[in-house]
C-alpha cells in the first residue's frame, strides 16, 4: 500500500508522526508532503526518518523533490492529517497553491481528510461548508473529537488519536462500497425526559448498537448522520453527529433528515412517555409519595412508517419478553422493512454491552437468528440483508 501523507501547519503536526509510525509497522510504503507552516511543528528530517523516504518540503529544504503528478500517480491512498482551515478551504475552492494541495487535486485514489483546530474555527460556517463540499467531492472526512484543546480548554476540535484513525482508513479501505452514494440516517442512545431540573426519565442504552452501524456504514461508503441522544461514546464513526436531548429534539432532527435519506435506521431507544408538567425548580421530598402524570411521547419508527416511499426503514424491538411476536407486531403496524428484535433481560447482550445476539425479521420472509457476537457485526449484518433486497 503507498500512502500519501499530507501534513498541514497545526498544533496536531506531532500525531501524524506516530500515524505514520503504525503505518510503517503495517508495511504500507509512505510519502510526506509537509506545507511550510508544517514544517515550523515538525521538522522534515524527521518524517524522512520514520517514512524511510525522502520529503517534499515547502521551505526549500526538501530532501528530495516528487513531481505532484508522479506522487498522485504512485499513491493508492492520501492522507491529510492534520487538516487545518486553511488547507480544507484550499482544497474544496480547487486552489493548488503548494505541492500538497496541487497533488491532492491531481489525485484520483480514495483521499481521507483529518481535521484538527480550534472549536470556533471548526463550526465556523465557511468551514463547514467546506467540509460538506469536500465530502460531495468523495472525499472521506472524520469528525474530530472533543477534547483538551491547545487553547486550554475543552471543546470540539481535537485531532483522534493516531490509532483510531488508522483503525478508521483501514476500516474503510477493507470494506464493500455498496452504500457509495446513499444517504444513511442512524439514531442512537438513550432519549431523557425531565422531571426537574436535576431529574429525569430515561433507560439504559449506551449507543452502543447505532454507532456501530453508522461506523459500519460509513465504511461502506454511505452519506452518514448519526442522531445521538446523550451517550458517553466518542464519535469514532466518520459519521456527521447531530446531538440531542429529548424524543421530540430526535424527532425533529429524523424528520430534517428523512426525505432525501435511502435508509433510515432507528437504533435509539426513545422514551415513550415525557412529564406533562416538568417542575422548573427542583422537588423537595416533602412526603412518602410522588405522583407524576406522563404524556405519550410521538412513535418516530411509525410516523416514519406512515410516509415512507422509497427509504429502507429499519427499527428494533428490545424486548424482555414475548421477543418473536411482539417483533413481528411491530414490524407489521409501523411498516418496516426490517426490524431488529433482542432481548434486553440478558446481561451478556443487553443495554452496555459490547456484545449482542438478534432475531432479524422481515415482511414475508423467514427470520435470521444470529450468533451471539460483537455489536459491529451485527451491523454489518443488517446493511447486508437491506442491501440484498
Amino acid at each position: 500500500m503507498h500512502v500519501a501523507v499530507c501534513v498541514t501547519g497545526g498544533v496536531a503536526a506531532y500525531k501524524a508522526v506516530i500515524f505514520i509510525r503504525k503505518l510503517i509497522k503495517e508495511k504500507a510504503e509512505v510519502k510526506v508532503v509537509m506545507t511550510e507552516e508544517a514544517a515550523s511543528f515538525v521538522t522534515p528530517l524527521t518524517f524522512k526518518t520514520i517514512s524511510r523516504n525522502n520529503v517534499y518540503c515547502e521551505m526549500g529544504q526538501q530532501q528530495g523533490i516528487v513531481d505532484h503528478v508522479e506522487l498522485a500517480k504512485w499513491a493508492d491512498i492520501a492522507v491529510v492529517i492534520p487538516a487545518t482551515a486553511n488547507t480544507i478551504g484550499k482544497i474544496a475552492n480547487g486552489i493548488a497553491d503548494n505541492f500538497a494541495t496541487t497533488c491532492l487535486i491531481a489525485m484520483n485514489c480514495p483521499k481521507f481528510i483529518v481535521p484538527a483546530m480550534n472549536d470556533k474555527m471548526y463550526d465556523n460556517e465557511a468551514v463547514q461548508r467546506n467540509l460538506q463540499q469536500l465530502i460531495e467531492d468523495g472525499y472521506q472526512v472524520l469528525e474530530p473529537d472533543t477534547g483538551f484543546l491547545a487553547e486550554g480548554y475543552d471543546a470540539k476540535g481535537r485531532m483522534p488519536e493516531p490509532d483510531a484513525v488508522f483503525k478508521w482508513i483501514s476500516d474503510f479501505i477493507s470494506n464493500k462500497h455498496d452504500l457509495k452514494g446513499k444517504k444513511v440516517v442512524v439514531t442512537a442512545g438513550h432519549t431523557i425526559e425531565a422531571i426537574d431540573p436535576v431529574r429525569y426519565i430515561t433507560n439504559h442504552s449506551s449507543g452502543k448498537m447505532g454507532f456501530a452501524v453508522a461506523r459500519n456504514a460509513v465504511r461502506r461508503g454511505a452519506d452518514v448522520i448519526l442522531i445521538s441522544g446523550p451517550t458517553h461514546l466518542a464519535n469514532d464513526t466518520g459519521a456527521k453527529l447531530v446531538s440531542v436531548r429529548t424524543t421530540a429534539q430526535m424527532h425533529k432532527a429524523v424528520e430534517e433528515q428523512y426525505s432525501d435519506s435511502d435508509i433510515v435506521i432507528m437504533a435509539a431507544a426513545v422514551a415513550d412517555y415525557h412529564v406533562l408538567r416538568p417542575s422548573k425548580q427542583k422537588i423537595k421530598k416533602t412526603g412518602s409519595k410522588l405522583t407524576l402524570e406522563l404524556e405519550k411521547n410521538i412513535d418516530i419508527l411509525k410516523t416514519l412508517g406512515q410516509k415512507k416511499k422509497t427509504q429502507k426503514l429499519v427499527g428494533f424491538a428490545a424486548e424482555t419478553q414475548n421477543l418473536l411476536e411482539n417483533g413481528q407486531q411491530k414490524l407489521i403496524s409501523k411498516n418496516l422493512d426490517l426490524i431488529v428484535a433482542n432481548d434486553v433481560s440478558r446481561s451478556d447482550i443487553g443495554f452496555g454491552s459490547d456484545e449482542n445476539e438478534v432475531v432479524f425479521m422481515r415482511p414475508g420472509k423467514e427470520n435470521i437468528n444470529s450468533p451471539k457476537t460483537d455489536k459491529n457485526n451485527i451491523a454489518k449484518m443488517i446493511f447486508d440483508l437491506i442491501t440484498e433486497d
